[in-house]
Parts: C-alpha cells; structure tokens; sequence
C-alpha cells in the first residue's frame, strides 16, 4: 500500500532481516527419499479467556506493539539510520505526523542519552529541513514537538538550544551568503524559510507560563531581511518576498505591540530596490504586489466587512494560492518565479496538455472511454 505506517515500515524491514538469516531444509536427496510415517505432536492450546481482543493483520491496534525495543534493534544500528529513516517517511507522508511523531519521541528518549547523540539528532533534523524540498515546515513542526517532548538536558544545552545554536552559525554567515554564488545563496535562502517556520512553529514558555514565540527569532528574521536587500540580486528578493508572505503579518504585529516601525522601514527598502536596483522587471513587480499585499493588512479580511469576489484588481493575495509545477527536472515552479511565462510554455507543449485534436470541443473518445 502507498500510505504504510512507519511502524509497518519497521516490520517489514524486520522480516527482511529474518528472511536473510533463515537455513533452507532440503527437499530431496538421501536422507530424505524414504517415506517415514509422519507422528503428530499433540498441540496444547495457549487460547485463555482472558486474552485481548483479536485485531486482523494490518490493523495498527496499538503502534508500541510493533516497535519494541527488540525489533528496533534488529533493524537499527545506528541512530543516524533510525532518525533519517523517519524524516524520509514524514517527506513522503506527511500525514503520519499526528499518529506517529509521540513514538518516535519515546524511542529518541531511550535512545539519545548522551551529548553527542543529541546534537546529531540536531543535525540531522536541521539537514533534512533545509536541503528537502517543502521539508521546513515539518521539520519546524517535529523540532517544536520534540524540545518539549525529549527528556534529555546535558550541560552543553537541551535540544533547543542546541538547534539554535546550530541556526545561530548559519545566521552569523548572512553577509558573506548572500554575496556568494549561486550555490551558496540557495543553501543560505533554505535556512532562512526554516528560520521563518520555526519562528511561526517553535513555541516556548513566557514568565507566566504562556506559550510564545521565541523573540531571538523574530530579531533574527529582522537581520536577515536587511541582508537579503542589502545585495539585491533577484534570488535574494524572492527569498525576501517568500519570507514577508509567510511571516510579514505576524512580524508586523508584534512590532506595533512593542511600538515599533520595522515594517516601515522594510517596506520603504523594498521601495527603494523598485526604483534604484538592477533587478528584473518580474521580480520588481513581485516586491510592489508584496507591499500592495501589506497595505491590505497581509490579505487579512475584518469579520464584519461586505464579502466580494476576490480579483487580481482589488486582493493583492490573488495569486498566492496559485499550483504549483515542475519542470522536466522535477524543479518546482509557481507563478511567483521571474520566469514562470516560459517555464509553463515548457510544461504544456511537454505534456501535450492541449493537442490540436481535441480543440473545437471534438469528442475523441471510442466507445466505453469514460
């Protein structure tokens, strides 16, 4: 089946392991080419009245069932094989996050005991949320979930401070990232989206105990942000753009709770990079709708406003829910990308999408084509 549990994952790993180690028993030859008269043992029945109900196979009554410590050691040897094998189910079914993200916590907190367990823990979450594609907001959602979860708290600092600490030397590098190749910048625009959904995600405790996000982030996005603009080539401004969209309104927010104008100056650099920079066009049109969508209050809508008909005209949030599409190479693409135009061309004369036999609403199915 396509949407198999982690847990059925692990068993059929398991059996594999088994299968391996199995001794074939011959069928023929001498010892076995005379027939012997078969004895029956005499089976005595372990059934008791006081058994748990019966569940059929593939049913998941109880996910610890099937994740005992035994199995998982004969599966796992490593925790870095255990740990990646479950970011790589969660990239593929996000879905089990719910169902099974508490197990996998319970078996960290057997497993991770040690300092240098946790921090590879840290860095094998932090690779896969920023070099997976559309992996940064699961990888918030499971760091969120596991810094209150996990047990462990050595001297060098529990899971969250060492993941951000681990963000922190990323962070330190902005200025020399964003001036760097095309590589470098691409590595650098990840990290910072992953710093925007843990900022959106990561929740800690306020001096009354509240839960609230942590301030050193929203300072962070805030540095970030004057990095991306100050070189202001087009991959840097479609980070920015993509960063604004995701956090803008609640950054907003909190800065007027504080009494500050940051948001002010934001978009005052963006419309300075619209007039002065050397940027493309489409990306100079991304950054005005950008500030159209500010001036909308982020596309939010009141509660007691006349509903109309959103249009590109009047909701600067229009396209924001556009698909998304992949090239040829498996990159994806949206209509927020400089080059959407053609890369679209490209999808449609690749996939055949409009072939000149069905124009004219001609009806070119065969009987029992439905």
């Amino acid at each position: 089946p396509v949407n198999k549990t982690f847990s059925e994952h692990l068993q059929q790993r398991r059996m594999l392991s088994e299968s391996q180690n199995e001794v074939s028993v011959p069928v023929s030859g001498p010892e076995v080419s005379e027939p012997r008269a078969s004895v029956v043992p005499v089976v005595m029945s372990k059934l008791s009245a006081k058994a748990p109900e019966f569940y059929p196979s593939g049913y998941n009554q109880n996910y610890n069932q099937n994740f005992t410590d035994s199995s998982f050691e004969d599966c796992y040897l490593t925790l870095a094989e255990y740990v990646q094998d479950f970011l790589n189910h969660l990239t593929e079914q996000p879905g089990c996050f719910e169902t099974e993200v508490e197990q996998f916590s319970e078996t960290l907190n057997g497993w991770v005991t040690e300092d240098e367990a946790l921090q590879e823990l840290v860095e094998l979450i932090y690779q896969q949320a920023t070099s997976v594609p559309h992996f940064s907001y699961m990888g918030a959602r499971l760091c969120n979930y596991l810094s209150h979860r996990l047990t462990i708290s050595p001297q060098s600092g529990n899971f969250r401070q060492l993941l951000l600490q681990r963000c922190r030397t990323e962070y330190e590098n902005r200025n020399e990232a964003t001036k760097g190749d095309e590589s470098t910048r691409k590595q650098f625009h990840a990290f910072v989206l992953f710093l925007a959904e843990l900022y959106l995600n990561l929740e800690i405790k306020g001096t009354k105990g509240q839960a609230t996000r942590a301030e050193i982030l929203q300072e962070g996005l805030r540095e970030l942000l004057n990095a991306l603009f100050s070189n202001p080539v087009d991959n840097n401004l479609i980070c920015a753009v993509k960063l604004l969209k995701l956090t803008g309104s609640v950054l907003e927010d909190t800065w007027k709770e504080k009494g500050k104008n940051d948001m002010e100056e934001i978009i005052q650099k963006i419309e300075n990079v619209v007039l002065d920079a050397n940027c493309s066009r489409d990306v100079k049109h991304m950054l005005l709708k950008l500030v159209e969508l500010r001036s909308s209050n982020w596309g939010r809508v009141c509660g007691n406003s006349s509903h109309t008909e959103a249009t590109p005209e009047n909701d600067p949030n229009y396209f924001m829910n556009e698909p998304t599409f992949y090239t040829a190479d498996g990159v994806p693409f949206t209509a927020a990308d400089p080059d959407y135009q053609e890369k679209y061309q490209e999808l449609l004369e690749r996939e055949n999408l409009f072939p000149e036999d069905e124009e004219n609403g001609i009806d070119l199915s065969g009987p029992g084509d439905m």
